[in-house]
């Protein structure tokens, strides 16, 4: 009907006024925007008159008008994202694409490019206005560039933007701007190289965009860019100019922009082939690094190495630009696949390693750019497989290295300014506590040189306030010492001054990497102390006379005392309250200092403090301001805590005297604070929540040292009388009540002296008011539970909260009266070890807690308690608990932070974080390291420790069947294997422990265990610890003989396990007086096993057979002689069996097994045995192995000097995993990983000869269907009938792989469905498609018959064609059944011809996908061979 219109239109055109008619086309001269029928009318006559071509100069002026006046608006408006706008879109560039070739005019010409090229570089604020951008790029320049003199400037408008342009655009929007740009590009390709021109009319130079910089940097941008599609267009201009240079075969250079960096571009004629090899491999990179599967893009990485032997000339200057290969770099750091990332990052990390490479400003921006970015990455630094726990991460090593040998390339006046890049990088972003640790030690390896001065000190300190935000503790400090190193190596003494140097100081946490002799002598430090004492004083002199506001500054002070002796014996002004402020800072670190070192306090500070009380006190009654009186708070109660917690005297009438100095001075300012508590909104009151906050922190301060020096005076009742007047003692239920009502009020940070409180009361009150306890119980728990998620100061609250909640009185009483107290413990124990699996550490600080009381409990705990040891018993799930414990992570998830843990130990003392920062012990392993060492202390002689272990034992015993029965077959390294491991080697610690009474009521459950299904690392621990049971107590073999009666499908899982005990029966008999009866009934249980039908079976009993005829033969038992010739002859055929396929090789690998071969229950029985190599060689997963140093780190519990079951032999120790009945893993890809270069790889890249730019122009459905016969493929693949999901996917991958034209199916919403896209992986995006549902396709196979193509249909019939047989021709169109009912009657009659697939097999059909593959493929090749006969 449009096409009927547009003729009549045309014929009206012939009238006297043409224009006229244009007008009323377009709905008159009104401003109205044109309506979608409108816009498709004009295009359709915009488009026949292109066609027709006999208009006049004057018509196709008017039409370029109404073009360009009435539908480039409607590029510029909003559309959202309905259906109407979009289309309108289209149909409006349609329109200005019909008359861009008809345009002569040069001012209409300059109009129209100028236009198209702003909306192309300005983009879109929506996706509408970005989607008019793309099409304009797309369509209409490539329509305007026909025109050469109209390229000239499309092309100067693309590449050439103005600077303000490029100033003002953002990340994303330049991203974007590099898209359209590329996308224009490629439509433009054909015209951009000489010798391929286009044909484009007009006068003006011909172009070769192989000599323009600003080309070849559009497409750098766009081979790194995150869009898919925008790195397929650079990818495809590369290759469109390496092919037109080798076929040139002519010399052509890129201007470089300045005279000392290599071109962009070159080619030379002498060169052809190197470089074609270059450019080839290159792309080939490019190609492989889409693909993100590592295992395809490994063997193409070495071709890195060549790219560099043919980009450095043999004086060692660039011929290549060195940006090019950052690209490739670039592309591997962005990468979604980390494995990639890594394995970029490691190869770029080692290329000053391996090659001498030239000096390029490029290479140092790059390094503080993306490299930088992709080291911000944690995961990176994870252990390489096989490597120790502890040691330093490859890439750790790999960019201590890097930095340092790159900064000695460096020519001397770039490495300051590269090196203060480099650490104002680090203070850009937020990084993580394992990449910031890692690139502070690279920074602290550098070999000592002058270059950082005033900027690039505060840069450092700058970083150290970065490193300040990780919660890891000892990897804050690790982080900070080496800044600190890195400060001492680095900085120009000669460049800085003092005050900066301290204030760097002054942003370390000296608690954390500061220790005495670490990195300063004595001398300097105690001289820069002192000089920075005292600038701070004449500074606040000098700001005192010019009547400005003091500051307040903290400091660390070394040793010097005389500087306290000063401040006692000079009269000091404290008219000031901000410089009573200052002093309380010098004073709180000098007495904490004092308090370390054990200087004796004398009446200096006393006098000082007592001028600071007695000045802030007048200061508060002479002022009404509330702001003023706020500051003056804040300085009072730190000077009662610096009074009460060091400087006066330990005896009972100062303290009552400064308790009731305190309470006096409460009694100033308590009716202010309650009015505070209680009118919050009050807008008089802001600003005193923190203050009340530490008025409160600091009165429990005071009131936890009152209650610690007193608490054998606390009663336990408030009935009780004190001769002390001191309420707080008097009265311990009201204080604990208050305490409630302090952890209700106070924020988190602030209750730590409250539990400190909570532990002296509690233990005292829990008899007399154990609901009140409970409460405290319930309130504390909900305190801790709310700061997990703060590290600063959960730690140091958690352990406040288990040193009062499993206080020996506390769990002795509970457990006496079986109460609610009793209950609520054990479920914080549950609780607590819950919080463990996300938390790590935490049953740490419970476990350690617990046996330390337990186990050396101190005076006062053996004076309130007869035996502490009786808690284990009573809360003996603690224990149990932690003998299974461990979390178990994923694959893919390392234990990355443990691992960084780890290695920063294992530094020791070489790191000052190692000495100042308390071990915290959060390792998960140390929950077991803590329990092992516990059950290693226990007296089997004590009558407490013996029955605790026999509980223990069985409660071990139930939980391993329980684990069995809730699972029959597990996983190898599943939860139910780990915990099952963990259960059994806690038993084997505990045999040695265990008497014969015990083992006789437990022996049959061990036995029992042998019968599950286990894994192998649980059947080496059971039959050790049988092995070791019986070698004790032979008098329990006859219950090892009733084993092997039971039935055979009893036994048919687990009779090797038996066997195997037999293998070391030499161990059983040594403490036997009569073995010869003993040997021949395990000659008689072993021989009847050598026959079974099972072939491991057998492989075991012989293996047995041998071990015990050994022994017969050594002790030359006579009685056996019968059995000799039988025996000798089994085992004279297994050792020389031959053409037995794989059973010679079997038995050889059971022989050498370490089980069999080196492992010896007795020699063996250590610590390292049992929790690291035995493990190990089982091949249970890394995070199960216990080194030995954890248990000599681990120092809270410290095993008896003479203990010697430590170390396994090293005989055994030395052994790698094998087991016999597996293949040997890794010989192959070890030799594959060592070639330098792989002879052939997977090469999965487009085959750019054979496809057009134009498929990479589609942009809609609708634009995809106009554009159906641009493609060089004439095969149309008709897939209407098919509704499956993933058929469609899979053949929409096919077609476009081979280059079908496009694809017809019943309904474009197929492309949304997630089964389709699975299996298409985004080949919709580059194919054409069409919807032509069922009921049109009549209609459609009729239409493209008169177009002249040859309807095939894949069918089985009477007269259908071998495919084998049948030439396909250029046009074809394929129609493919429905998968159940093939092609429907009615569509066969319109078929020009059925092919049929030929068939070896006896089913009759194949997936509609498999035979449309076929079919595609067949066309493909044939076409192939016609284009290759042609040339």
């Amino acid at each position: 009907m449009e096409l009927v219109l547009a003729d009549a239109l045309l014929g009206l055109a012939q009238s006297p006024d043409p224009c006229a008619l244009l007008r009323a086309v377009c709905g008159g001269d009104g401003a109205a925007p044109l309506s979608v029928e409108r816009v498709e009318t004009l295009r359709f006559l915009l488009q026949g008159l292109e066609a027709g071509g006999a208009a006049g100069e004057a018509l196709r002026r008017a039409a370029w008008e109404a073009a360009l006046g009435r539908c480039w608006p409607l590029l510029l408006r909003g559309g959202g994202g309905a259906a109407g706008p979009e289309r309108r879109r289209l149909a409006a560039v349609e329109a200005l694409v019909a008359v861009a070739p008809e345009l002569r005019e040069p001012a209409l010409l300059e109009r129209a490019v100028d236009a198209a090229l702003a909306l192309v570089r300005a983009g879109g604020r929506d996706a509408g206005e970005e989607a008019a951008a793309a099409l304009v790029a797309g369509r209409l320049l490539p329509a305007l560039s026909s025109n050469r003199a109209a390229l000239g400037r499309v092309w100067a408008g693309l590449l050439l933007p103005g600077r303000g342009e490029e100033e003002k655009e953002a990340g994303g929007a330049a991203g974007q701007r590099v898209s359209r740009t590329l996308l224009a590009l490629t439509a433009l390709a054909d015209l951009l190289f000489p010798g391929l021109e286009g044909g484009g009319r007009g006068e003006g130079p011909a172009l070769d965009a192989r000599l323009c910089g600003g080309f070849w940097r559009v497409v750098q941008k766009g081979l790194t860019d995150g869009d898919g599609l925008c790195r397929k267009r650079a990818r495809y201009l590369l290759k469109r100019a390496v092919e037109v240079s080798d076929q040139l075969r002519t010399g052509c250079t890129c201007p470089p922009d300045t005279g000392d960096e290599p071109s962009l571009f070159w080619w030379s004629m002498e060169m052809n082939d190197k470089l074609l090899q270059f450019w080839e491999n290159y792309i080939l990179i490019m190609e492989t690094l889409e693909g993100n599967q590592i295992h395809v893009i490994k063997p193409v990485l070495p071709k890195l190495n060549s790219l560099y032997e043919y980009a450095i000339s043999e004086k060692g200057c660039w011929l290549f630009h060195p940006s090019w290969h950052m690209c490739i770099y670039k592309r591997m750091f962005e990468s979604e696949n980390k494995t990639l990332t890594r394995e970029g990052v490691a190869q770029f990390l080692e290329l000053y390693e391996t090659k001498r490479l030239p000096n390029s400003p490029g290479f140092s921006e790059f390094i503080i750019g993306p490299l930088m970015d992709a080291l911000s990455e944690s995961s990176l630094y994870g252990r390489s497989p096989g490597q120790l726990i502890g040691a330093c991460p490859p890439l750790g090593m790999k960019l201590q290295k890097f930095l340092s040998t790159y900064l000695t390339l460096l020519p001397e006046e770039e490495r300051s300014i590269f090196l203060l890049k480099f650490i104002q990088k680090m203070t850009s972003r937020h990084w993580c506590a394992v990449p910031i640790l890692f690139l502070s030690m690279a920074l602290a390896c550098i070999p000592s040189f002058k270059a950082l001065g005033t900027e690039g000190l505060h840069a450092l300190r700058d970083v150290l306030q970065c490193t300040m935000i990780t919660h890891q503790i000892l990897l804050r400090g690790a982080a900070q010492c080496f800044l600190l190193q890195t400060a001492m190596h680095l900085t120009d003494v000669e460049k800085v001054s003092l005050p900066e140097i301290s204030s760097f100081l002054m942003s370390l946490r000296p608690e954390e990497s500061l220790r005495e002799n670490c990195f300063m002598p004595d001398w300097f430090e105690a001289k820069l102390v002192a000089t920075m004492i005292l600038l701070a004083a004449d500074v606040e002199e000098m700001k005192n006379k010019h009547r400005q506001v003091g500051i307040s500054s903290n400091f660390s002070f070394g040793p010097v005392p005389k500087s306290t002796e000063a401040c006692g014996k000079t009269p000091v002004d404290f008219s000031d309250l901000d410089r009573c402020n200052l002093y309380l800072a010098l004073l709180l670190e000098l007495v904490n200092l004092c308090s370390k070192a054990g200087w004796k306090k004398g009446p200096s500070i006393l006098n000082v403090i007592s001028s600071l009380i007695n000045a802030s006190i007048q200061n508060l009654q002479e002022t009404g301001n509330e702001q003023v009186i706020l500051r003056r708070i804040n300085v009072i109660h730190p000077q009662c805590y610096i009074a009460v917690k060091h400087c006066f005297p330990k005896d009972i009438f100062s303290t009552v005297v400064l308790y009731n100095a305190l309470m006096a001075i409460n009694t100033f300012f308590s009716n202010k604070i309650v009015c505070v508590v209680l009118f919050e909104e009050s807008t008089s009151s802001q600003g005193w929540g923190k203050i009340v906050a530490s008025y409160v922190h600091d009165q429990w301060v005071c009131l936890h040292f009152i209650l610690n020096k007193y608490h054998k005076f606390i009663p336990l009742s408030n009935d009780e009388s004190l001769e002390l007047s001191l309420l707080a003692v008097q009265r311990p239920i009201r204080t604990l009540q208050s305490a409630l009502e302090a952890l209700t009020l106070l924020p988190s940070d602030q209750v730590l002296p409250v539990f400190h409180c909570m532990k002296v009361l509690v233990p005292k009150l829990l008899g007399s008011s154990e609901s009140l306890c409970i409460d405290a119980f319930d309130l504390a728990w909900k305190v801790i539970s709310s700061l997990s998620n703060t590290q600063l100061i959960f730690w140091s609250n958690l352990k406040a909260f288990v040193q009062f909640v499993f206080d020996a009185e506390v769990l002795a009483v509970a457990a006496s009266s079986k109460g609610q107290a009793y209950s609520k413990i054990k479920e914080i124990i549950l609780k607590l070890v819950e919080m463990s699996t996300a938390r790590t550490g935490v049953f740490n600080t419970v476990l350690s807690y617990c046996c330390q009381s337990w186990l050396f409990p101190t005076s006062d705990d053996t004076s309130a308690l007869e035996n502490p040891f009786s808690n284990a018993g009573n809360y003996s799930e603690l224990i149990t608990e932690a003998c299974v414990f461990g979390t178990v992570f994923r694959r893919d998830q390392r234990r990355l932070i443990q691992d960084v843990h780890a290695f920063v130990e294992n530094l020791g003392d070489e790191c000052a974080a190692n000495v100042v920062i308390e071990s915290t012990n959060r390792d998960d392993h140390y929950v077991r390291v803590c329990a092992v060492k516990f059950l290693y202390l226990l007296d089997g002689s004590n009558t407490l420790h013996k029955m605790f272990m026999e509980d223990l034992v069985i409660k071990l015993l139930d939980k391993d069947e329980l684990v069995s029965k809730s699972r029959t077959r597990y996983y190898v390294n599943s939860l139910q294997h780990r915990i099952k491991n963990r259960l059994w080697q806690t038993l084997l610690v505990i045999f040695p422990k265990l008497d014969q009474n015990l083992l006789t009521g437990t022996l049959d459950k061990i036995f029992q265990a042998g019968f599950g299904n286990n894994q192998a690392s649980i059947k080496y621990l059971i039959e050790w610890i049988i092995i070791l049971i019986l070698h004790r107590y032979p008098q329990f073999l006859e219950k090892f003989w009733n084993c092997f009666c039971y039935g055979e499908e009893k036994l048919k899982t687990s009779i090797c396990t038996f066997l195997s005990v037999l293998s070391h029966f030499d161990i059983i008999l040594e403490n036997t007086s009569e073995k010869k009866p003993i040997l021949k009934k395990a000659l008689l249980v072993v021989l009847q096993w050598c026959f079974n039908h099972n072939f491991s079976v057998r492989l075991y009993a012989l293996v047995a057979l041998k071990k015990i005829w050994g022994i017969c033969k050594a002790l030359c038992v006579e009685e056996f002689e019968a059995l000799t010739p039988v025996i000798e002859s089994s085992l004279h055929q297994v050792e020389n069996m031959h053409g037995a396929g794989n059973a010679r090789k079997n038995w050889q690998r059971i022989q050498d097994h370490f089980f069999f071969a080196t492992f010896h229950p007795l020699k063996d029985y250590s610590l390292e045995t049992i929790f690291y190599t035995l493990p190990r060689l089982s091949e249970l997963v890394e995070d199960e192995w216990i080194p030995l140093c954890k248990f000599t780190r681990y120092t809270d519990i410290s095993l008896p000097a003479a203990f010697h079951w430590l170390h396994s032999r090293t005989e055994l120790l030395n052994l790698k995993p094998s087991d016999w009945s597996q293949q040997d893993m890794g010989s192959d890809l070890v030799e594959t990983d060592n070639q330098t270069e792989w002879t052939d790889v997977q090469k999965k890249i487009i085959p750019w000869k054979n496809n057009s730019p134009d498929l990479d122009l589609e942009l809609g459905f609708q634009d995809r269907a106009a554009k159906l016969g641009k493609s060089n493929s004439r095969l149309i693949v008709v897939a209407s009938l098919i509704d499956k999901p993933t058929n469609l996917g899979g053949l929409c991958r096919t077609c476009e792989i081979f280059g079908a034209s496009a694809l017809v199916v019943g309904s474009l919403h197929y492309i949304n469905d997630k089964q389709f896209q699975h299996l298409s992986v985004s080949a919709e995006q580059w194919l054409p498609l069409v919807e032509v549902k069922p009921s049109q396709l009549v209609n459609y196979l009729q239409q493209k018959k008169t177009e002249g193509y040859t309807i095939i249909g894949v069918e089985q019939t009477a007269k259908s064609t071998d495919l084998t047989e049948y030439c396909f021709p250029e046009k074809s169109l394929l129609l493919l059944g429905n998968e159940h009912e093939g092609i429907p009657a009615n569509l066969i009659q319109h078929l020009d011809v059925c092919v049929e697939i030929p068939q070896q097999g006896i089913i009759r059909s194949l997936n509609v996908h498999v035979s449309g593959a076929l079919l595609i493929w067949e066309y493909t090749r044939q076409q192939l061979i016609k284009q290759k006969q042609l040339k």
